[in-house]
């Protein structure tokens, strides 16, 4: 008979620990984020098609998360979204070649730019928000109330620290 305190796979543990699973979360909660994105009519045309083909990822939702209204440095940017520089450089370009964002002037630096949503990127923001609204509201009825309140406040004190 096996002894179930010691599993047979020693290896278990790398599949079901924490980090694992809230990184699938993410995941998921990402995708689900983008498919409803992908089918919003308020999204443009354009920027609607990327996320429907999957051209749109979840490293371009750092940009969503991280981007302020009214514009961020790159360094800003990058740094908010635990990115490098360079990193951050790439996928604003292809933001700004989709015509999420732009680079403009920064009010406080003559020498810096700041990167800033375009209209389609506000409106983009905007469908961001009614996504994670809607998939936020999907996770609550998957798990309950309480587990949702639960888990949220328990991530909530997790980052603080």
């Amino acid at each position: 008979m096996a002894d179930t305190a010691f599993p047979t796979d020693p290896d278990a543990w790398r599949q079901t620990h924490l980090g694992r699973l809230l990184g699938h979360a993410m995941r998921r909660f990402d995708e689900r984020v983008l498919a409803l994105m992908a089918h919003d009519l308020d999204v443009p045309l354009a920027l609607s098609n990327l996320a429907a083909r999957a051209q749109v990822s979840a490293a371009h939702i750092h940009i969503t998360r991280h981007l302020a209204r009214e514009g961020s440095r790159l360094t800003e940017l990058a740094e908010s979204a635990g990115m490098t520089k360079q990193a951050m450089g790439a996928l604003v370009d292809q933001c700004e070649a989709w015509g999420l964002v732009t680079r403009g002037p920064d009010p406080l630096d003559a020498r810096a730019r700041r990167v800033l949503f375009t209209p389609d990127g506000l409106a983009w923001l905007d469908a961001f928000r009614s996504a994670v609204t809607q998939a936020e509201r999907e996770f609550r009825s998957s798990v309950g109330d309480d587990i949702a309140t639960v888990v949220t406040i328990g991530l909530e004190a997790y980052t603080a620290g």
